[in-house]
């Protein structure tokens, strides 16, 4: 049996997914969701085979689930029309139904999705996530999660982030949060007029910096509002300059 979760802020959306899933009897909705903080609890409990999930959903979007979610079920999309999700997922080959679903393209997803299964070809999903961090939204805020509770940080209030492991440290006023992203993805993502990437482990909110001081040969030291003192590479320091017009 194929357990599956819908998640979508829409119950008439989630009564059409469930109604068009009777015609496979070898799949079984666990739960449905009305917004994305359910969803991540309800795919932590049951781990789903396949999730359907809306993007534009209160509180946070389909994109910021999926960051948060450790197991990664398959996705099939659910989406009001939108030029360039479509075209992400279009040029990446995951699927997604356009509201209101018709029944036959929903059963064409459900196929195409079972011969990929059965291929065992994995859905390029990251390269999905990578595309979509250059939405405004994704450049406004972070999602991240702490045990079981989710936050919402708004990038003014990260002060800089630093590799950690196979993770990235977001640092705030009010503390530090691990996020399993690279610090390419952040250096892409984010508005390179605000945050730059000083040293290879290091990218810093420029409005956090008081100072710049000369360090051991060709290295400077950034001095944050916080007293934080972090390493500013030869490049960094180019980069720097650059963007702070000196």
């Amino acid at each position: 049996m194929t357990n599956v979760v819908i998640i979508d802020d829409e119950p008439l959306s989630r009564e059409i997914v469930k109604a068009y899933l009777k015609n496979f009897p070898d799949m079984e909705v666990v739960q449905e969701c009305g917004d994305g903080f359910e969803g991540v609890k309800a795919i932590q409990e049951h781990k789903p085979d396949l999730i359907f999930l809306d993007i534009q959903m209160p509180k946070i979007t389909g994109f910021e689930m999926l960051e948060l979610i450790d197991h990664k079920p398959s996705v099939i999309f659910i989406t009001a029309y939108d030029a360039f999700a479509i075209k992400a997922f279009e040029a990446n080959a995951v699927d997604y139904l356009l509201k209101p679903v018709a029944e036959e393209r929903f059963r064409t997803a459900i196929l195409k999705w079972k011969s990929q299964l059965a291929l065992s070809r994995p859905e390029p999903m990251e390269r999905v996530l990578s595309t979509m961090s250059s939405t405004s939204m994704q450049q406004a805020r972070i999602v991240v999660k702490t045990g079981s509770k989710v936050r919402i940080i708004p990038v003014h209030e990260v002060q800089y982030m630093e590799a950690e492991d196979d993770f990235v440290k977001v640092v705030t006023a009010d503390g530090s949060y691990l996020k399993n992203k690279t610090m390419n993805f952040y250096e892409e993502s984010l508005d390179a007029q605000q945050f730059v990437r000083v040293h290879r482990s290091y990218i810093v909110n420029i409005s956090q910096i008081t100072k710049i001081e000369p360090y051991q040969k060709e290295s400077h030291l950034a001095i944050l509002r916080n007293g934080q003192q972090i390493p500013v590479s030869k490049t960094g320091y180019v980069k720097l300059k650059e963007v702070l017009g000196l």
